[in-house]
């Protein structure tokens, strides 16, 4: 069974207002389109198969039916009601989501899907995948989600190449979505327990002195997943403060001076 990061979805109460800020950056942001069927819209960046969503809702009476997909539970509660935006949940792409969902219900955990998906694009193309989700537990770090899509990897990258969607940030081509940084409470914990889950093996710990945090990686492939946890006060102990456990940070690699900023209730490395 294949897993590859696929993408962070983050929420946003007008996904088009991302697409500004960002080329201020360096960073493009393209128009994605609607989910007419789950009430919400977004805009997306792409890096490769690798992507940032920036998610919103279009229609919260929609949005407010659906149960299973708990990643639009999850917008109406965080979004909807609580008006707060941010880095919220990952998707992991998988190319096996029926055995994997056997595999995971097995292992005891609460499982919804596989459920059906699809995006109306402004020039009317259907893309099309299938979502698998894990009830979260209160208080602690959301599990990623599964997503399957219609079209190979191969042939969804021509076809990011044919839109022209790929290689227009700053840094061109050498512009990589690194890695996600998680903010947790006990990182030995929860990277144990994401090791063993995507069956990674942690890489060795260090400390990042901007975020004043203890932190570990595991090399998912495409996009690495960061987890952090605070030496004391800081942008990673603020961010735990304020939100709890969560995805707050995006590392993009690429050749300028390394800016590290706060935007959209996380912090960004460019």
């Amino acid at each position: 069974m294949e897993l590859a990061f696929d993408h962070l979805v983050c929420f946003h109460q007008k996904p088009e207002n991302a697409i500004q800020p960002l080329a201020d950056k360096g960073i493009h942001v393209v128009q994605g389109g609607r989910h007419e069927a789950w009430g919400t819209y977004n805009t997306l960046c792409y890096f490769g198969l690798s992507y940032i969503e920036f998610l919103g809702i279009e229609v919260l009476s929609i949005a407010e039916q659906h149960e299973e997909n708990r990643l639009i539970t999850q917008i109406v509660e965080q979004l909807g009601k609580e008006k707060r935006e941010g880095p919220a949940k990952i998707a992991i792409r998988t190319n096996q989501i029926h055995e994997l969902a056997i595999k995971l219900r097995q292992a005891g955990l609460t499982v919804y899907g596989p459920l059906p998906g699809q995006r109306v694009t402004a020039s009317g193309e259907v893309i099309s995948w299938k979502l698998l989700f894990i009830e979260d537990i209160p208080n602690q770090l959301s599990f990623p989600f599964f997503i399957q899509w219609k079209k190979s990897d191969t042939e969804r990258l021509t076809s990011l190449k044919e839109q022209g969607m790929l290689g227009l940030h700053s840094g061109g081509e050498n512009c990589q979505f690194h890695s996600v940084g998680f903010v947790v409470r006990d990182l030995d914990e929860t990277i144990k327990a994401w090791g063993n889950f995507l069956n990674l093996t942690p890489t060795k710990e260090f400390r990042d002195e901007v975020l004043n945090a203890r932190c570990q990686t595991l090399e998912l492939s495409g996009t690495h997943l960061l987890f952090c946890t605070p030496n004391g006060e800081g942008p990673a102990e603020k961010v735990l403060h304020e939100r709890g456990e969560t995805p707050f940070l995006v590392n993009i690699s690429q050749d300028n001076d390394g800016r590290f900023f706060e935007w959209l209730n996380g912090y960004w490395r460019l």
